[in-house]
């Protein structure tokens, strides 16, 4: 099961206690699936677990049932939703101020957005959560509704929908809690805390890696450069300590600079042993030039 399917079988099992907030969930699936039509209301989801949800929460507000299995609300039936929901009977796909006056409303609604309409992915894999809107202005109310929460949502256009998406893995494990899936608020704060853990270590020993490639590096070319001044009978042109650190790095390849430093007599630090061996490497190279 993927992580969204988790995610979504946890709400489903949230069930409103106060009757406003059944109203506002019941809103928020209305605004994906309810089609209002001629002869009634048509329901129209291939998800059985948001169809029973669905029905139920109409069967706790205004007492409609379900009728031989039919996903449609029929007449008259159909203005006592609307009458619930404040809706003029046109469309379902936003909702009335009054229905998410409260902030416990907001997080209802939401959550019945996102059982429709709503995708997360695998936090081991990628930070992205998502809900695809049937309008502009559904998507304009939902990006408002989220951003009420402290939370930056974008709207991207997607194949004729508009997309509100979040990106950040704080922003989205706030959504998380703030929709009640509590226990996948959980898994993806500890997910995101061992990938950060991850990689950050990956980040230091990649540094440190290359860190050590960049020391051989200077280690080789250092040795290249005073064996070809021995090579070459230009040895001597070496003042005391530069000829030192020659001597030093030749017995010493594999020493940090810091280390050979201290070797010196008397000693140095790592920039002056660094300054000698670089000096040295210049002499090369003009010889070399020359």
């Amino acid at each position: 099961m993927s992580f969204a399917s988790e995610v979504k079988r946890e709400l489903l099992a949230v069930e409103p206690s106060a009757r406003h907030c059944q109203i506002a969930e019941l809103a928020g699936i209305s605004a994906c699936i309810a089609r209002p039509g001629a002869d009634g209301v048509r329901i129209d989801t291939d998800n059985s677990a948001v169809l029973e949800k669905y029905f139920t929460l109409l069967d706790e507000t205004i007492k409609i049932e379900r009728v031989d299995e039919k996903d449609f609300i029929r007449k008259p039936d159909d203005k006592r939703l609307f009458e619930l929901l404040k809706s003029d009977g046109a469309d379902l796909l936003t909702a009335d101020p009054v229905v998410i006056q409260q902030d416990c409303c907001r997080r209802s609604f939401l959550r019945g957005f996102f059982l429709c309409a709503g995708s997360v992915s695998n936090p081991e894999k990628s930070y992205h959560f998502e809900m695809v809107c049937r309008s502009h202005e559904q998507a304009d109310q939902l990006k408002g509704l989220i951003a009420g929460f402290g939370l930056h949502p974008h709207i991207v256009e997607r194949k004729g929908h508009e997309v509100v998406y979040l990106k950040e893995g704080d922003q989205i494990e706030t959504i998380l809690g703030v929709l009640g899936a509590s226990k996948a608020f959980m898994d993806f704060e500890n997910t995101r805390i061992l990938k950060e853990m991850r990689e950050s270590v990956n980040r230091k020993v990649n540094c440190e890696t290359s860190n050590i490639r960049k020391s051989v590096s200077a280690a080789v070319r250092q040795i290249e450069d005073i064996e070809y001044l021995r090579r070459t009978g230009n040895f001597s042109l070496l003042n005391d300590n530069l000829r030192e650190a020659a001597e030093l790095r030749l017995k010493y390849p594999d020493m940090p600079l810091n280390e050979l430093g201290r070797k010196c007599v008397p000693p140095v630090g790592k920039s002056g042993i660094n300054h000698r061996l670089r000096k040295i490497g210049q002499i090369a190279d003009s010889i070399r030039e020359s």
